[in-house]
């Protein structure tokens, strides 16, 4: 009895040690996150002072903006004598042209549109976590205490990420891809590949006049599954290319190889949960390709990969599948299921035709390469003024 009372007992104290091992890594964790988010705030703040301090030092007179890059080659060597590398002249140039370009457009900013700037006061600078230097001083407030903080836009992005968004000249779709950055969390590298496979196009294309202010506004928000097909699907991080013949199981096993990047394309609120997720019908097996789950509308989404023609065929199968997971699998809580059959090439009045005007069926057309950014601009100004003509 006294052995079993022990190795409870033992067994009680692992379970406490390591539920306390994770509340303590989890803790570490976040303010490790926190100091780095902190630390790049800091960044991209004195940044913009720094823009703002130049542009104003050349606009005292008209003699001295003539000077304008005489006096950024002689900064940047001073800064670089005193602070190392990190100062060049195009570094300089890039930061003031950040400045210009945010202080001319505080619309254009992440936050409430309606209060473009945004005070960084003593109460946020307190909250703010800190690295003591090695005479004591704590870096991150010294950073920020000397900067002018009664009106500044809003930043909460790295300065890498607005190295990326200051090549695009639309202020409509730099602020599209701002919002998308921020709300989904991307890398800077996935930042770069959004806009490389043309995002912002892609989904205007895909939405109707009314809509567009607000994607550009507010970003991609998803209600219902036309807010999230894009026109096309970009699946060029597969390595697939265009003129190789390949068959749906291997292009099924190269959206598994890369599963985090297609659930990326795909939209908001995507979640895996099967490949050739099968299902028992009246003694006859069936196989779904792709089982997804998407918390934002609450529902299933099944993929099926189809690389030659769609036909009526494939999708009165999908409607099957979709009626089968309605009836069978999903939770009265949950909204109906979608099908989605990604193809190359989609025939929109063979789905029409094929199926009930109030069906949860689309198809998707994908594209194995990044989609030519000038044709999407010209198609989308065609577009824009067929719209604008209805």
């Amino acid at each position: 009895m006294a052995d079993n009372q022990l190795q409870h007992s033992q067994q009680d104290a692992a379970i406490y040690n390591n539920t306390l091992f994770e509340q303590i890594s989890a803790l570490i964790n976040e303010s490790r996150r926190s100091v780095a988010t902190a630390i790049n705030l800091a960044e991209v703040y004195t940044k913009f002072q720094i823009g703002k301090y130049i542009v104003e030092y050349e606009q005292q007179g008209e003699k001295r903006a003539g000077y304008g890059k005489r006096i950024l080659i002689g900064l940047s060597e001073q800064l670089t004598e005193r602070f190392g590398d990190g100062w060049a002249v195009e570094k300089l140039r890039l930061i003031r042209q950040f400045y210009l370009m945010y202080s001319e457009n505080p619309i254009h900013c992440v936050g409430n549109p309606e209060n473009p700037t945004h005070r960084i006061g003593n109460s946020e600078l307190e909250q703010l976590p800190y690295q003591k230097n090695a005479d004591g001083s704590l870096q991150v407030r010294n950073l920020l205490a000397s900067i002018d903080t009664r009106t500044m836009p809003k930043f909460i992005l790295s300065w890498s990420h607005y190295v990326v968004l200051m090549r695009i000249k639309d202020p409509e779709e730099r602020h599209f891809y701002e919002l998308e950055a921020a709300q989904e969390m991307w890398s800077v590298r996935q930042l770069q590949r959004q806009y490389a496979s043309s995002l912002y196009e892609r989904s205007l294309l895909s939405k109707d006049k009314n809509e567009v202010m607000r994607l550009s506004r507010e970003g991609h928000q998803v209600g219902k599954m036309e807010d999230v097909l894009k026109n096309p699907i970009s699946l060029e991080f597969l390595g697939i290319k265009p003129n190789h013949t390949f068959s749906e199981t291997k292009l099924e096993t190269k959206i598994i190889d890369h599963l985090q990047e297609f659930l990326l394309e795909l939209g908001k609120g995507f979640l895996f949960e099967a490949r050739q997720k099968r299902f028992t019908f009246d003694e006859d097996y069936f196989y779904v390709d792709l089982v997804c789950y998407n918390r934002l509308l609450q529902c299933y989404v099944l993929i099926d990969l189809k690389v030659d023609k769609l036909t009526h065929q494939d999708l009165g199968q999908m409607q099957m599948y979709v009626n089968y997971f309605d009836r069978y699998v999903r939770a009265p809580f949950e909204k109906p299921t979608i099908g989605i059959l990604l193809c190359k090439n989609k025939n929109d009045a063979l789905v029409e035709l094929t199926l009930p005007p109030d069906a949860n069926i689309y198809a998707a057309e994908y594209a194995l390469y990044l989609p030519d950014k000038k044709e999407l601009q010209q198609k989308l100004r065609e577009w824009t003024e067929e719209a604008e003509k209805q």
